[in-house]
């Protein structure tokens, strides 16, 4: 299968399931709490982007039945990764958790950019970098509101 066809489903879903996790965990979220935020995320925010992306898609005349190919390979690649991070959640203590939740997600996000860069014939090294570096920034900003929020409501 082309990475083409999930490669978007796939980075929303890891970078943002990373960032909800270390956000939430950063302002003493419970793991039902937790675990609400991802599944909120892997049907509200997936159904939303999938259905996006078939509109965009049908914007641009693409034939009907590549377009609903796309939308629900997007949605279950989404789907699949963010209940990969529910599951670690709901298995592991919270805190150990969302160290697992990271590492599987950078791991998947690398392999994901391994695959495109030999698709594409260029350095997978930069790549990864440059993947990895914006997902940080993403991580960051999740930690930091939920650092913040602490401060800003009683």
């Amino acid at each position: 299968m082309q990475s083409r066809r999930y490669s978007y489903g796939a980075t929303s879903a890891i970078v943002t399931g990373m960032a909800l996790a270390v956000g939430l965990d950063a302002a003493t979220a419970t793991r039902a709490t937790i675990v609400s935020g991802l599944l909120i995320v892997a049907f509200a925010d997936n159904l939303t982007d999938s259905l996006s992306i078939h509109i965009y898609q049908e914007s641009e005349h693409l034939e009907p039945h590549t377009a609903f190919r796309a939308t629900v390979t997007n949605f279950a690649t989404r789907l699949a990764v963010s209940i990969s991070f529910v599951l670690v959640v709901l298995v592991l203590p919270v805190h150990v958790a969302v160290w697992c939740v990271l590492g599987w997600g950078f791991l998947l996000l690398v392999i994901l950019t391994i695959r495109l860069a030999r698709e594409r014939n260029i350095a997978v090294g930069p790549e990864i970098a440059k993947h990895l570096g914006l997902a940080v920034g993403v991580i960051a900003a999740g930690r930091l509101i939920g650092t913040s929020i602490l401060s800003w409501l009683p």
